[in-house]
């Protein structure tokens, strides 16, 4: 269901409609019976927020009515009561509103409470969030990126204070969090203790669900339920909004359409398991394709004249995991897929802003093998030295479309890989040379296991310019060995530098660097 404010709404016209309509509606009726009232579960979020508006979603604990009250004010004193939706079991009682045209570059503060759908008269406590509109003019942006969560079998632990990454990003007061997938680890059995090599013992809060991989709806919605368990992502979302994006662990490790299941699948299909994962995805993420266009998850976000955000998918629409080393493009050489290259030329092209991120949830150059343990098969862009073969002739394809047509600053922003680097892509060290310069930077994991570093391809001329990873001798490190990154990206409002730094999860900055912008 859409919201739709009148156009061209100021904050000034905003103040004035919610007064006039707002007062009489914003006291809702309560019953004394307060454990008979709905329940926010899982806390509140917003997410792919832009100019005018964004996404707004709960969850109930039984068929409901989510009822919002949205307001430029803390206070709420200016507060408008919007119409209703409905939370049902098809959705397992969740819900996402879309909210448009509200005053730009402006603190926007929603209330959330759930009424009954039986007994219309009992209405629960409200949640309160808060997202900030993207700018119609050239102020300063911040945003943190990063991915990969609860992978590995490390939950959330009490004691070493739950995923603490997320209150370190939270101190950035960023504009939103860029997600780049694994959002959970369905495929991630979370176990209620695990022995640390010290000799320490790490305690996980459990679930009966992540007891064993997830196969059922049920099972993909609890491991996203999981991660709401915990208090510091809570308080995150409440304040940041998500643009978000999948990869493999949202269905299963490295998952194409020639997985082969392992034993521990009773389902043996990958089609109905990624299908299964994808419904759950959409329905616990504020994603705006979500309700205008129901699956998709590639798509451009704006945030103002200085970002667009280009949020790519490359699981959907990929060819098998495989050797790719095809010299000619065709279907089982698919990553991002023939539609989805189209689209996004088409909105490069078209953008006019400042700076163009392309979020890949997978790296371009560094290697990650299919079949990690024998070294063998492709699972993400890179082949091996030499030249384009396979899925890296989309990326020659992509680079070279962004030379030709005049385009500048762009970046890339990547996780994956579970360790924080910065790649510079040198035209005149590649062996594919059709492209300008351009920067790669990785992050992660948020809270998860860390490994790294990976082989490094040589075909578009990456080199590292900064690497923190574990070392081959120390691969799967918890949490609590401090190895858990994210990244930070501000851009300056007047001058339009872009400043990417490097941090850890007690946001120690680790590096950093300042890009001066070519003209638009």
């Amino acid at each position: 269901m859409t919201i739709r404010f009148s156009r061209n709404l100021t904050r000034r016209r905003f103040l004035a409609t919610a007064a006039a309509t707002g007062a009489g509606v914003i006291a809702m009726p309560y019953l004394s019976r307060a454990a008979d009232r709905p329940v926010i579960t899982h806390g509140v979020q917003s997410g792919d927020v832009g100019v005018d508006g964004g996404v707004v979603w709960a969850r109930a604990d039984r068929p409901a009515q989510m009822m919002v009250e949205v307001a430029t004010t803390e206070s709420f004193k200016d507060a408008r009561a919007l119409p209703p939706i409905t939370a049902l079991p098809e959705s397992d009682f969740t819900a996402k509103m879309l909210l448009e045209n509200l005053p730009s570059g402006q603190d926007i503060f929603y209330r959330v409470r759930f009424r009954d759908l039986a007994h219309i008269d009992i209405v629960g406590e409200p949640v309160v969030g808060r997202f900030r509109t993207a700018p119609s003019d050239r102020r300063d942006v911040s945003f943190v990126w990063g991915g990969d969560v609860a992978g590995q079998g490390w939950g959330i632990n009490p004691d070493d204070g739950g995923m603490i990454t997320f209150a370190a990003m939270k101190k950035h007061n960023p504009d939103f969090l860029l997600h780049s997938g694994d959002t959970i680890y369905a495929d991630g059995v979370i176990p209620a203790e695990v022995k640390l090599p010290d000799g320490k013992i790490w305690k996980n809060i459990t679930i009966p669900e992540k007891a064993k991989v997830a196969e059922t709806l049920d099972e993909y919605r609890a491991a996203h339920k999981y991660n709401f368990l915990d208090s510091n992502l809570r308080a995150f979302n409440a304040e940041v909004p998500i643009f978000v994006q999948w990869d493999d662990h949202e269905v299963t490790n490295n998952w194409s359409l020639s997985k082969q299941l392992p034993a521990a699948y009773k389902e043996r299909d990958i089609t109905v398991l990624a299908a299964r994962a994808a419904k759950a995805f959409h329905e616990m993420y504020p994603m705006r394709e979500s309700i205008v266009e129901p699956g998709r998850v590639y798509r451009t976000l704006s945030y103002g004249p200085h970002l667009d955000v280009f949020m790519l998918d490359e699981r959907s629409y990929r060819g098998p995991n495989g050797p790719n080393l095809q010299e000619q493009y065709g279907p089982d050489a698919y990553f991002i897929g023939p539609d989805q290259m189209t689209w996004l030329k088409r909105a490069l092209l078209n953008s006019r802003a400042t700076w163009k991120v392309i979020a890949s949830d997978m790296p371009l150059s560094l290697i990650v093998y299919d079949d990690a343990a024998n070294k063998k098969g492709s699972e993400a862009f890179a082949q091996g030295d030499g030249p384009a073969r396979g899925r890296e002739l989309e990326i020659a394809d992509i680079l070279r479309f962004i030379k030709t047509a005049g385009i500048v600053n762009t970046v890339w922003l990547t996780a994956d890989v579970h360790y924080a680097a910065a790649h510079y892509y040198n035209p005149n060290k590649a062996q594919f040379q059709e492209f300008d310069p351009f920067w790669e930077f990785v992050s992660g994991p948020l809270h998860a296991g860390t490994f790294g570093p990976n082989e490094l391809d040589n075909t578009f001329g990456p080199e590292v310019k900064f690497v923190k990873a574990p070392g081959e001798a120390n691969q799967n490190l918890p949490p609590s060995a401090g190895m858990q990154f994210f990244g930070h990206v501000k851009i300056d409002g007047k001058s339009g530098q872009m400043t990417v730094s490097l941090r850890d999860r007690v946001d120690a900055e680790l590096w950093a660097i300042t890009l001066d912008p070519k003209p638009v």
